[in-house]
């Protein structure tokens, strides 16, 4: 039985781990973390979930599709809170479609335990790796309780050890191994909204919700237990920034002015603030993801992105389908395998690190704009009547398994329409017409 080491067991290495031990390999998972399945889940330290259709489709390979969605709670759009305490609502999809808030500490040990029920799945908590040796596929790992180290030897390794990854930290130093890292100038900090004393929810737990200020912003995401995980984004210095709250008074005062319907339902934010972290945001691309049929990269460790289209987790996720569908295909042979994956999901690692990185923009700027409001009205007209010519972006990302790469550039094909469009003299008057309509389809014949 080939032997594999998956190093890093979050959310990606423990479905990995599952997907590999149902092909019959002897499958060892090192994570640094303590094991989850014996410390209590805290908050405030990683953004909740939101799993979509990539997403599902690889629980679904892995047969805990329906075990998560009786843990997971559907989004149906978006709840947008204007400064006046109005709510406007803005949904995903055609009706019935919606994203589900899930809780990435449950996730991941639900995927934890169901990888332990495998006779030939080992895991191992509190190890930090070291080192790796590109020549005898040697890793070192040093246990952070006990400061043992080891070493162990894999016929393959698999690096989901997240943005920082120490695996992938030892491959750039392979000649032509290319990296880049951008930390955006906001950062983010969660909140834990509780729930009534009834258990319910105090906001609407079918929808999103976003308070949208320019250049920063809230979300909320939904709990099981009538709570909501909160995320402010603001940038690190300047007016409105995680530096400029310094007291607790500086905090109450930002709340009030900002968010003040949510103030009104949470108004010891003050407490909650200053208890969790701020954390930063993170984009990183490199190349290759492989080490010849030795080391592969999934998730985080190859391509991080920002948070803001709900597609960090999916995209590791769809690495790990995808993966499993491609050593179907090939019949076990990583000497093809791990080139060809690799040359085929850097692009789409690429595409929705840009992707999530616009996306910040509309939800931070734009879903408050009466003129981009206009814009989704048209294409969601456009959808309903001609599906087979106009496929909106989000759904294109969110709703199919279209490739990210090709979802990108149709969105900008889509964007010169558009564009087009919202310059017509008189359009918010006329943006139901037949000669909008004809327009829009006369520009998408002509392409």
């Amino acid at each position: 039985m080939e032997k594999v080491v998956i190093v890093g067991g979050g959310l990606v290495g423990s479905l990995h781990a599952i997907m590999m031990a149902r092909k019959g390999f002897e499958v060892e998972v090192f994570e640094r973390r303590p094991d989850i399945r014996n410390v209590e889940l805290a908050a405030g330290r990683s953004i909740n979930l939101a799993c979509s259709n990539r997403g599902w489709a690889a629980l679904e390979a892995a047969d805990m599709d329906e075990e998560i969605r009786t843990i997971s709670i559907p989004m149906y759009g978006r709840s947008i809170h204007a400064t006046d305490g109005t709510i406007s609502n803005q949904p995903y999809g055609l009706e019935g479609e919606a994203i589900y808030s899930v809780s990435r500490g449950d996730l991941n040990l639900r995927l934890i335990r169901k990888a332990a029920e495998f006779p030939n799945v080992q895991l191992y908590f509190n190890e930090k790796c070291l080192d790796v040796d590109l020549d005898t596929n040697d890793l070192k790992f040093q246990n952070t309780k006990n400061n043992r180290r080891r070493t162990i030897q894999a016929n393959r390794i698999f690096a989901t050890d997240g943005a920082f990854s120490a695996v992938r930290n030892r491959m750039m130093r392979i000649d032509r191994f290319n990296y880049s890292q951008y930390f955006l100038k906001h950062g983010y900090k969660e909140l834990l909204l509780p729930a009534n004393e009834d258990g319910t929810h105090k906001l609407n737990k079918n929808a999103l919700h976003i308070w949208p200020r320019g250049g920063f912003m809230l979300i909320a995401l939904p709990n099981l237990d009538g709570s909501f995980t909160c995320t402010m984004f603001n940038p690190f210095e300047g007016e409105n920034s995680f530096g400029s709250l310094k007291t607790r008074s500086d905090v109450t005062r930002f709340f009030r002015k900002e968010f003040p319907d949510f103030f009104e339902i949470m108004p010891e934010v003050e407490e909650e603030y200053f208890r969790n972290p701020t954390s930063s945001l993170v984009v990183v691309r490199c190349e290759p993801w492989n080490y010849k049929d030795q080391i592969l990269l999934l998730g985080d460790a190859a391509h991080a992105i920002v948070p803001f289209y709900g597609q960090g987790m999916n995209a590791g996720f769809e690495d790990v389908r995808i993966f499993s569908e491609m050593h179907d295909s090939f019949k076990g042979d990583c000497g093809v395998i791990f080139k060809k994956f690799a040359e085929l999901r850097k692009p789409d690692g690429d595409a929705i690190a840009d992707l999530a990185l616009k996306n910040f923009v509309e939800m931070r700027d734009l879903v408050g704009d009466e003129k981009f409001l206009l814009r989704k009205k048209i294409e969601k007209k456009l959808f309903e009547a001609h599906p087979d010519k106009w496929l909106p972006q989000y759904s294109q990302v969110t709703f199919s398994h279209i490739r990210y790469s090709e979802a990108w550039k149709a969105g900008l094909e889509q964007d010169a329409v558009m564009e087009k469009v919202m310059n017509m003299d008189g359009i918010e008057n006329k943006w139901d017409s037949d000669e909008v309509m004809r327009d829009i389809l006369n520009q998408i014949n002509e392409k």
